[in-house]
């Protein structure tokens, strides 16, 4: 059997792996909070060092540089934002109303990037890291591809092309209207939120009725 001494020396390195972590944890989320209110290019690791309420020198105890930090948060929050997708775009039952699909893929959507507002500005921001954009552009197609998958039930019959310039437009329009809904608080955020969800239906509305009124493809 272990002696004490033996289970206490096996304990250690896993509380300084717990703590490690809890400190990885905090200097994220005060990375989170000043990329959010100055931009990253604007930001600091002082910033960042002081809002997480350490030393510069404990921060680079764990990251090497701002480029670092930004990765590693974008990385965490992608990941988030993935689990996000296969939640808000599942394919729905094509007797689901359309009204009723967009305003809750809405919803999910505008819920994440309102608790994590870090996410737009390392998204779309300028001059962030090469690596934040490749995976960017890997994030942007997987939504795309999403949105075809939640779009096709209303759109029997239609060629994959169509679908797919659909959903282009689609996103287009979400991270347009995503921008303003970030820019506002309370009751005038709410009505950008309507309004977006206003402008993504009159749009897709007269697709599905005009495929529903032509009736299937012979």
């Amino acid at each position: 059997m272990a002696t004490n001494q033996e289970k206490q020396e096996k304990e250690q390195p896993r509380r300084r792996q717990a703590r490690g972590e809890r400190r990885i944890a905090q200097l994220l989320e005060a990375a989170a909070t000043v990329f959010s209110s100055t931009g990253y290019t604007a930001a600091s690791t002082n910033a960042i060092a002081r809002e997480a309420g350490v030393s510069p020198g404990t921060l680079y105890q764990f990251f090497p540089n701002k480029e670092a930090i930004a990765i590693e948060l974008g990385e965490r929050l992608m990941r988030e934002m993935r689990e996000t997708y296969g939640e808000a775009l599942a394919p729905v039952d094509p007797a689901t109303p359309l009204e009723e699909a967009v305003a809750a893929a809405v919803d999910r959507f505008i819920d994440f990037n309102r608790r994590h507002p870090a996410f737009f500005t390392l998204m779309h921001g300028p001059d962030i890291p090469g690596r934040i954009a490749e995976e960017h552009d890997a994030l942007h197609a997987t939504l795309v591809a999403r949105v075809e998958s939640l779009l096709t039930p209303f759109l029997p019959d239609i060629p994959a092309a169509d679908i797919t310039r659909t959903a282009h437009v689609c996103v287009a329009m979400y991270k347009a209207g995503l921008e303003l809904v970030l820019a506002s608080e309370g009751a005038e955020r709410d009505a950008y939120v309507q309004e977006l969800k206003k402008v993504l239906l009159r749009y897709l509305q007269p697709l599905v009725g005009d495929r529903l009124a032509a009736g299937p493809t012979p």
